[in-house]
């Protein structure tokens, strides 16, 4: 049975700590498996990179719009909740310092039982990075190597790694996540991405695909490069978002071997009318799972 998530929170009116609480909770009674909330640190008026994810190269949220960190974002959802899920879809990692993110994200699974799901990514925005202080180029190396750097914190009591962009020696990063690790989903959806998905990847998240079909072919190119570099490609958990996602499509995207079916929309900013929001999205999508 395909799973059913959410990515609607954190931005606009899901910043809203009312509407964060309402929507959470209902998500949960209502059966969602996943609350997923992305990121960007800044936002620029006019921009000169390419958006990946619509047609016309342009992001559609305003530089204007209440965008939450993804982290405290999810704290709070967690807090309104008990058992539901948690992801960031996705968090900019070569924007960070993998080190406190590291600490950020065991900390928050660790509150949380072991729900969290950390989606990372590359990102798109050359005015963020510069922003940032962050060099765009290179940055899906840097990425790889905070992964791994993250993992070796996550693992060992005292740590140490030496790379190309972060190094340290014999430190404790304390508590751990629940299971000693934390799943690391890969974001995007170029062919790079698929192959980072494929080498070290935990899961891959879709985002914004055109319909079923586009995620049938995305998610069989990910299995065939599970397999060139000798790994069962069962062991990933494979999310995508469509762009105009009907209910069926739910038992079309089961049937293509796709885990979880991601519903990206924005709630009302009034708590009861986002309750209702969430019984009313629950009602067409849950009822023709397969």
């Amino acid at each position: 049975m395909i799973r059913l998530g959410l990515h609607g929170l954190g931005i606009a009116a899901g910043a809203q700590r009312t509407v964060i609480d309402a929507v959470a909770a209902a998500a949960e009674r209502s059966g969602f498996a996943t609350l997923w909330v992305g990121e960007h640190v800044v936002m620029a008026d006019e921009s000169d990179s390419h958006y990946p994810y619509s047609d016309d190269g342009r992001i559609a949220i305003s530089a204007e719009a209440d965008w939450l960190d993804p982290l405290i974002a999810l704290s709070f959802a967690a807090a309104a909740t008990n058992r539901i899920e948690l992801a960031t879809g996705v968090l900019l990692l070569p924007e960070h310092n993998p080190v406190i993110t590291a600490k950020q994200a065991a900390s928050l699974d660790h509150m949380t039982g072991g729900r969290l799901s950390l989606g990372v990514g590359v990102g798109w925005s050359r005015e963020e990075y510069d922003a940032l202080g962050v060099p765009f180029e290179g940055r899906g190396r840097r990425m790889a190597e905070y992964v791994a750097a993250m993992r070796t914190l996550w693992r060992d009591d005292v740590a140490s790694f030496s790379g190309e962009f972060v190094s340290f020696d014999r430190v404790r990063v304390n508590p751990k996540p629940r299971g000693r690790s934390i799943p690391i989903v890969l974001g995007g959806n170029s062919d790079a991405a698929l192959r980072r998905a494929a080498e070290w990847g935990d899961g891959w998240y879709g985002f914004n695909l055109a319909d079923v079909e586009e995620a049938a072919y995305s998610a069989s190119k990910l299995r065939s490069l599970c397999r060139e570099v000798g790994r069962d490609p069962t062991e990933l958990r494979l999310a995508v978002s469509l762009q105009d996602p009907v209910p069926a499509d739910a038992v079309r995207l089961a049937d293509a071997g796709i885990d979880e079916l991601v519903l990206v929309a924005g709630p009302p900013a009034d708590p009861i009318a986002a309750e209702a929001w969430i019984s009313d999205l629950a009602g067409q999508f849950l009822r023709v799972r397969a």
